[in-house]
């Protein structure tokens, strides 16, 4: 049972997380879509210029490594091209001693391997019949893993050894890029055996916290120019992989549109991010390529969202033509704006904004030929969103999938008129953590592979990979990676894992403790006295975490009176953070750093774009964003008692690495934290943003 409800706490909030991460992420494409930011307040535009007009050769001597010397101090691995087995060997040795890659190196094997996928179909297909066994595996960052399949479980990817690997290889450990240049290293000296599948974390969008402070921390110089290059090689992934025509391998899952005939034939690469459509191309006369959003047909997308109102792209609520422009200073007074009249002014325009399409060329803009209908872009852009973000569920059907905030859930049903179309036999996928490290259901013929051991915290977990012979029967491998794992007893080891989910969970707790005092106080309005049953109800009521919260009373709650009530204000006395940095800030402006704190790293990151400090003008910009985002009011009083807590050499910036370590609740991080966007957020706080 403390293992049951320790994983319900670490899967809950990484799964709000995610949830706010698309939050925050369509505010800000709402704000790009239908506001003009002034010249001094384009903080966040970079990262929704996915398709700048460049040809790829243009591209290649924008990513040229050439110019970029390798110092002759320089002790770790040297790359020759083409590549040898021996060199990508010695790179898993490099990375396994703790060496770098030198940038110019990182540069060219990206380069190497951009140029090899476009080559690549949408869906991979290869046999068992070459070889005796396939195996298969994902990695979330975790070298360790990794190094442990290699050398002491499986052995390296070789002409006999082929491997599948299924997506998520960034964003969630703190090796992320040496993954990525080991795959890449051994996709190019084998790539007729080895297969690479994107998963929802190769999206520049969804790993602007983990991965890419990584990378920026690791390659200061080049760092920009790794991330842009990054960007073009996740949207040529492959989406699947089918092995001997009856075995399919995806990072998330299926709904009941998918059709794996429409995913064999979709433009992958113009899908640079799954969590919107991508924008359309149109041509002026002047030859000039312009760049709108491939939603303008509003009734077109409109017809999705009815039946899919858990898509992660927001509501429909016009294009950018049907807004006044608007620089971001005015954002905060159109709060109260009423978005019905909004509505309406776009159903007005929308016939003026179509006749000025369909014009004759020498008189407007029209669609260049290669572009295809908003009809045909929305659908497949389902269709890679359900691929990637989808679980499996116990009952049959297909709704949305509203605890992650993108995908769906499906049903056995689903599963059956699937593998039924296509001849199949079984679904393999990976995308949610389980505590064996795989997981069968819908009758055995859907597995979840999940390869990262120890993922939450060390214990939490056990890792796996499946290996697939001639007769497609699984055979699956266990592991842990963590030597401390293996000297702990299972009790230990569930002890340790249990105090970790506690302690993120009454930072959770005390982040939002204004809301939780108001739900106590309509069980009890002068007493200051709550029954067990009223309090686990009033907590469920804020958190909406699904949590056993009358057992974890006693782990939580130490403050008890005889009668066996609860009294709340000791009980938030005991969970309040202290210090002498925090005693003069205004404690709401607190609590909504505490509650919000990977939202605000998140947008920081966006604002600080050479990941160096961020000027006090900048600093108060991001908490403006992040009021109009939370629909709060943040005084700029507050704002600039906070900045001078944090500017502790009065230099007029700010480093965003210490302002985050200086409110760090706990005084440890737990692997949940470390590297990842989490924490931002609970279910509660996201519907405030519906």
């Amino acid at each position: 049972m403390r293992r049951r409800y320790t994983w319900n706490i670490f899967q809950s909030i990484e799964y709000s997380g995610e949830q706010a991460q698309i939050k925050l992420y369509n505010f800000l494409g709402y704000l790009m879509d239908n506001f003009t930011p002034s010249s001094n307040e384009n903080l966040i535009s970079h990262i929704f210029r996915e398709n700048e007009v460049c040809r790829d050769a243009e591209w290649e001597r924008y990513f040229c490594y050439k110019n970029i010397e390798v110092p002759e101090i320089y002790s770790g691995p040297h790359l020759t091209f083409p590549l040898t087995v021996e060199e990508a060997v010695g790179l898993v040795e490099a990375f396994r001693n703790k060496k770098q890659l030198h940038s110019r190196y990182v540069l060219q094997l990206l380069l190497e391997t951009w140029k090899l996928l476009r080559m690549l179909p949408n869906i991979n297909r290869i046999s068992t019949c070459h070889s005796k066994e396939i195996t298969i595996c994902d990695l979330h960052g975790q070298l360790e893993d990794l190094l442990l399949i290699f050398y002491k479980q499986n052995g390296m990817p070789s002409l006999e050894k082929p491997y599948v690997f299924n997506g998520d290889f960034v964003d969630r450990g703190r090796d992320s890029i040496e993954i990525l240049l080991v795959l890449f290293a051994f996709l190019l000296v084998y790539p007729s055996n080895v297969y690479l599948n994107r998963g929802n974390h190769e999206d520049h969008i969804v790993n602007l916290y983990g991965f890419t402070k990584e990378v920026l921390n690791k390659y200061k110089m080049h760092g920009k120019r790794i991330l842009k290059l990054l960007q073009k090689i996740f949207s040529w992934l492959p989406l699947a992989t089918v092995i001997d025509q009856k075995v399919l391998v995806l990072h998330g899952g299926i709904s009941d549109s998918t059709d794996l005939g429409v995913l064999a034939r979709v433009d992958r690469h113009i899908y640079i991010s799954a969590l919107r459509p991508p924008k359309k191309r149109h041509h002026s006369l002047a030859g000039i390529s312009i760049d709108s959003d491939a939603d303008v047909d509003t009734a077109a997308i409109s017809r999705v969202f009815q039946r899919r109102a858990s898509f992660t792209y927001p509501k429909p609520m016009g294009t950018r033509y049907c807004f006044q422009n608007r620089s971001l200073q005015d954002f905060s007074d159109r709060i109260r704006v009423n978005m019905e009249n909004q509505l309406e002014l776009s159903r007005r325009e929308e016939p003026t904004l179509n006749a000025q399409i369909n014009k004759p060329e020498q008189e407007s803009l029209c669609l260049s030929t290669d572009s295809v209908s908003s009809d045909n872009t929305v659908d497949e852009w389902k269709q890679i969103l359900d691929l990637l973000w989808s679980d499996p569920m116990t009952q049959d059907g297909c709704i949305p999938n509203e605890v992650r905030g993108g995908g769906c859930y499906w049903g056995p049903d689903v599963t059956e008129d699937f593998l039924n179309r296509h001849n199949l036999q079984l679904i393999i996928r990976s995308h949610e953590c389980k505590q064996e490290g795989y997981e069968f259901c819908h009758n055995r013929k859907v597995l979840t592979l999940f390869s990262a051991s120890n993922y939450y915290d060390v214990g939490s977990n056990r890792g796996a990979y499946v290996k697939l012979g001639p007769d497609l029967v699984p055979y699956l491998i266990q592991y842990q990676a963590s030597s401390m794992t293996r000297e702990l007893t299972v009790r230990q080891s569930v002890g340790r894992t249990e105090r970790s989910a506690l302690r993120v969970l009454r930072e959770q707790l005390f982040a939002h403790k204004s809301d939780l005092l108001c739900a106590f106080r309509k069980f009890d309005s002068e007493n200051k006295l709550l029954s067990l049953n009223d309090w686990a109800s009033a907590v469920e009521s804020v958190m909406h975490l699904d949590l056993p919260w009358r057992m974890l009373r006693s782990q939580l709650v130490t403050c008890k009176n005889s009668e066996g009530t609860i009294d709340y204000y000791e009980w938030f006395n005991e969970l309040a953070i202290t210090g002498s940095k925090t005693d003069h800030i205004d404690q709401s402006l607190l609590e909504t750093l505490y509650r919000h704190r990977s939202t605000l790293e998140t947008i920081f990151r966006i604002v600080d774009t050479d990941n160096s400090f961020i000027s006090m003008q900048d600093f108060r910009q991001t908490w403006k964003l992040l009021s109009v985002y939370l629909k709060m009011e943040i005084t700029d009083e507050a704002i600039s008692d906070l900045a001078v807590t944090i500017d502790s050499n009065h230099d007029g910036s700010i480093d965003i690495d210490e302002f985050m370590e200086a409110f760090r609740l706990t005084d440890k991080k737990s692997r949940l934290e470390r590297g990842r966007s989490m924490f931002m957020g609970t279910a509660s706080d996201l519907t405030k943003l519906e």
